[in-house]
């Protein structure tokens, strides 16, 4: 004769079952609402927006990591351990040649936005960069300041490689006046568009520099921009005609 049922057994095995019913429920309702939002979750297969990724510390195979400059705002821009070149008539830019990162693009002069803010170039062309009119030209004396995309929404952008550059690393500019100005990086920075370093961008200088600036950091998806900055400081150390 079969022992007598346990009533609290039965109902342990009761709340079991049902403990588990609700699980596999809890499980599914999130793979839909997973699969119905693949872009918000990073599991589109052709995501038409940019990537939320880290910025890239610079680190290539095989290569020491290069340290980021940093200091205060105010600080001045850091020089390459080399002699200036005595700094050049002012010339509008046309094009700039970065050989190590397999950069080669046109460039055009930008100005202020509405908003007061430079101006970007647009995006329909990610290969182009653009040069604030309303500073020096590059050679003359003074930051002449460019800027580029670091991506687009469906690619790389003409600075995507620009964390790369390292200190020593020759930055070319060709000019209308058929002169060719070379710089050399003396920095690179990473800087938070909160605090960005305005004076050490900006600010007046005796000799001939170059900054250039892209996106850099994470991309934050709820205001469709990258947190930070990538800034490259560079001096005038030679020209030649082209």
């Amino acid at each position: 004769m079969p022992p007598p049922e346990d009533k609290g057994s039965t109902a342990l095995r009761t709340v079991l079952i049902v403990a588990a019913i609700a699980g596999v429920v809890t499980v599914v309702a999130g793979l839909l609402i997973v699969l119905k939002s693949p872009d918000e979750y990073g599991l589109a297969a052709n995501r038409d927006a940019l990537n939320l990724q880290a910025q890239p510390n610079g680190k290539a195979s095989g290569q020491p990591e290069q340290a980021l400059f940093q200091a205060a705002p105010d600080v001045p821009p850091p020089l390459p351990q080399i002699n200036p070149a005595p700094p050049m008539m002012p010339s509008t830019p046309v094009r700039i040649v970065i050989k190590r990162l397999g950069i080669n693009a046109p460039v055009e002069s930008v100005g202020l936005a509405k908003d007061g803010t430079i101006e970007v170039p647009p995006v329909t062309n990610p290969n182009l960069v653009g040069w604030y009119r309303n500073m020096s030209t590059p050679g003359e004396a003074g930051p002449a300041v460019m800027l580029g995309h670091k991506d687009t929404r469906t690619r790389s952008a003409v600075f995507s490689r620009l964390f790369e550059i390292k200190n020593g690393d020759t930055i070319e500019v060709k000019r209308q006046d058929k002169t060719t100005a070379v710089f050399t990086v003396g920095g690179v920075e990473q800087a938070s568009k909160k605090t960005f370093p305005t004076q050490r961008v900006y600010g007046p200088q005796e000799n001939a520099q170059l900054h250039l600036i892209t996106c850099g950091g994470t991309y934050d998806h709820s205001i469709g921009h990258y947190v930070d900055n990538i800034i490259v400081y560079a001096t005038m150390t030679s020209s030649y005609r082209s």
